[in-house]
């Protein structure tokens, strides 16, 4: 099992630094290519850091695994509210504006709505993937026109200057693109080789190491962007990039995953996983509220978010 253990702490630490290569290279590809700083930054950047949760989760579902692949999704969703939005917070307050709580928060909400609404029969079939493809279609197009129409857009903007700094020729794009790809590649077969010995081994549910160890490993590149934005006071991209992850993981990672390979889910997903992933969601309206004056995630409620992470990280270890 220390083979295991090695290849497991090497593949999450390839997979981050692939995912940061991928995300440069094929952002300067982007920006030669004439793609606006905007689809740059929903598209480009936006998959680019999610991309570990969809490659670790295609993988997982190709070998059958449901519980990892499951677990890889909720388990991420969960880490990027408590423990990413936690840490940023306590780091630094973010203040939530009133338009991620009209259009970004309940959009999340719907579609958490949805994908549990569609396992909750025990099954993710084919057609269940196909329902959450086409909304996340659907729902990028509607995104990038509405985007569009507004000329001072904030993640734009802030693409546009990250831009300037760090493009980079052509060729070194496409470098960085390959190798990037490959890395993500073979890091996640990896991961996942690893993740799945380590479970058998110890006798531990696949589900649970795809919700603990996997899902924060794959949360890493999600977790550095965030951290950043929230130290440079840029708050729309620190909750933005967090909701944006979390719709990503939902419909185009489970939709592409179970579309690839229809899965069973394990026991305890509804009843435990998916409640406190909908908890935590929904706890982003209260806390970002206001009541009355500008809203706010501060740092006592960062310390409460991060607190739920580790109560449930421990609940999902001790547990028989």
């Amino acid at each position: 099992m220390l083979v295991s253990v090695i290849v497991l702490i090497l593949g999450l630490i390839l997979l981050v630094w692939g995912a940061d290569r991928f995300v440069d290279g094929a952002a300067s590809f982007a920006s030669h290519l004439g793609m606006s700083p905007l689809l740059i930054g929903m598209v480009v950047v936006g998959f680019g850091t999610s991309m570990p949760e969809l490659v670790v989760s295609v993988f997982s579902a190709v070998e059958g695994n449901a519980g990892l692949a499951l677990g890889n999704v909720i388990g991420s969703n969960i880490a990027n509210i408590s423990l990413i939005l936690g840490v940023s917070a306590i780091m630094r307050p973010i203040m939530v504006h009133s338009h991620v709580l009209k259009k970004e928060l309940p959009i999340l909400c719907g579609v958490t709505l949805v994908a549990v609404l569609l396992i909750m029969d025990g099954t993710f079939s084919g057609a269940d993937a196909w329902v959450l493809i086409l909304l996340f279609a659907g729902l990028m197009g509607w995104t990038l026109w509405q985007g569009m129409k507004e000329k001072n857009d904030t993640l734009g903007t802030a693409v546009d200057q990250d831009m300037s700094t760090r493009r980079m020729p052509m060729n070194r794009s496409i470098l960085w693109l390959v190798i990037g790809l490959g890395c993500l590649l073979v890091s996640s077969r990896a991961l996942v080789w690893a993740a799945t010995d380590i479970a058998r081994s110890l006798g531990i549910d696949d589900l649970v190491i795809g919700l603990t160890v996997v899902a924060v490993g794959t949360s890493l590149p999600e977790l550095a962007s965030s951290f950043v934005a929230a130290r440079k006071g840029e708050d729309d991209i620190a909750i933005g990039n967090v909701l944006g992850s979390n719709l990503f993981n939902i419909l185009a990672v489970l939709g592409i995953s179970g579309a690839i390979s229809p899965m069973a889910v394990p026991d305890g997903v509804l009843g435990r996983d998916c409640v406190i992933m909908s908890l935590l969601t929904l706890s982003l309206f209260v806390l970002g509220y206001g009541f009355g004056r500008q809203g706010r995630i501060n740092r006592f409620e960062g310390c409460a978010l991060l607190a739920v992470f580790i109560g449930y990280t421990a609940w999902l270890i001790m547990m028989p």
